[in-house]
């Protein structure tokens, strides 16, 4: 490896390790972290100065010498992460250091096909950038999640179960030509793992399994600190996992999968079939009761009602179950569940944790913790946002 490479590996390492330290870090710790030389972080650190890709802060000290910390310049400019979900899309709008500038959420119909819905996501973002007084030249990259395995290379995804009409559709091309800046695409939940281990409830894990739980459920896997997609980018398909070989038809054309268990879908469909059984809930009062989504149901669940306590129970069990068999096999130290549905907290959590530890090795049982999305609807959006920056201030290190 040539002189000139083994710089710009050490100026990312550098940058990466600045921009996912809390509060910043001080040339030395980076040094020590990074075992480079005093002289070698000098150096890149002074050409990241020049190049005002870093900042220099004092911390205020109980006494003796004001430390200096380094730290991303927020300064320096604007990138865009994008969650396209199959119902609602979230955009989220940062500066350099991953603060969130502002957001905005809108419905969209995943099953109205690539060019409705990427037409309706361009919309949201020129409407976003309008509100502060910005425009899509200000924008220097754009992630992009989407619910469905991708083939981050090419930039599209392969046969996705929940977005009929996608396959093979050129997503990241269409954008960076509507956009005109670099974009970004990547599994929806593989970006709920990165965000939540850059600025959520997993900083610090090398581990971790994110479960994202909306309209389909699915996992994004971080095994060794890195981002695991297997050999055709579909790892982390658990809403596949079957959970029992005779139930409801699933949209990949199985029976029993996890999502038609437990994803956004089969919830709703639960709270139909619990309405026309002659079962007492508020939820009967929407009509059609077939417009009922998994959003009213948590939101009644959250209310008190006790039939839609009780699908979010069931469905945090069939979860619980699947996810048991996650951990024996990945062995994580941590597994966060997020999306829409995990926004009602303990009463999808508590049957999660209880299947999990009744279902899975004590060894492994033992080492995990299950949590709730510390970013909550933003970590998939957050992750897109750690995806964009990369390709911007790594290639700023490097011009």
């Amino acid at each position: 490896m040539g002189l000139y490479k083994v710089k710009n590996l050490n100026k990312h390492a550098i940058i990466d390790l600045i921009r996912f330290t809390p509060g910043g870090i001080s040339r030395v710790e980076l040094a020590r972290q990074l075992g480079l030389t005093r002289a070698a972080v000098t150096t890149i650190v002074n050409d990241l100065l020049e190049k005002n890709i870093i900042c220099e802060d004092e911390r205020k000290s109980a006494g003796g010498r004001t430390p200096i910390v380094l730290e991303i310049n927020p300064k320096r400019g604007r990138v865009v992460g994008v969650d396209i979900g199959a119902t609602h899309a979230n955009i989220i709008l940062a500066d350099y250091s991953a603060r969130v500038i502002r957001d905005h959420e809108f419905p969209l119909r995943i099953g109205d096909g690539p060019e409705a819905c990427l037409q309706k996501v361009d919309e949201g973002l020129r409407e976003l950038l309008a509100k502060e007084g910005l425009q899509l030249s200000d924008v220097s990259a754009v992630g992009v999640g989407v619910p469905g395995p991708v083939v981050v290379e090419v930039g599209l995804v392969s046969a996705p179960p929940i977005m009929p009409g996608w396959d093979n559709f050129p997503i990241r091309d269409r954008l960076e030509a509507m956009w005109g800046c670099p974009v970004t695409l990547n599994n929806d939940a593989e970006l709920g793992a990165l965000g939540e281990w850059a600025y959520g409830a997993a900083r610090g894990e090398s581990n971790i399994a994110y479960i994202k739980v909306g309209t389909g459920v699915g996992a994004g896997l971080l095994l060794g600190g890195q981002i695991y997609r297997g050999s055709t980018g579909s790892a982390g398909e658990i809403g596949h996992f079957t959970i029992d070989e005779n139930g409801p038809r699933c949209s990949c054309g199985n029976r029993g999968c996890l999502e038609a268990m437990a994803g956004g879908y089969a919830i709703s469909a639960r709270a139909v079939q619990q309405i026309k059984a002659g079962h007492r809930t508020v939820l009967a009062e929407i009509d059609p009761i077939t417009a009922i989504t998994a959003r009213d149901v948590i939101s009644a669940a959250r209310r008190g009602d006790l039939v839609a306590q009780h699908i979010v129970i069931d469905g945090g069990r069939h979860l619980g179950t699947a996810i048991a068999s996650l951990v024996n096999l990945i062995n994580p130290s941590m597994v966060i569940v997020g999306g829409g549905v995990a926004q009602i907290g303990d009463l999808l959590l508590e049957p999660i944790r209880q299947s999990v530890k009744a279902r899975s090795l004590r060894v492994s049982s033992s080492a995990v913790r299950v949590t709730e999305a510390l970013l909550g609807r933003r970590s998939s959006g957050m992750g897109a946002v750690v995806q964009a920056l990369t390709i911007v201030l790594h290639e700023l290190a490097e011009a």
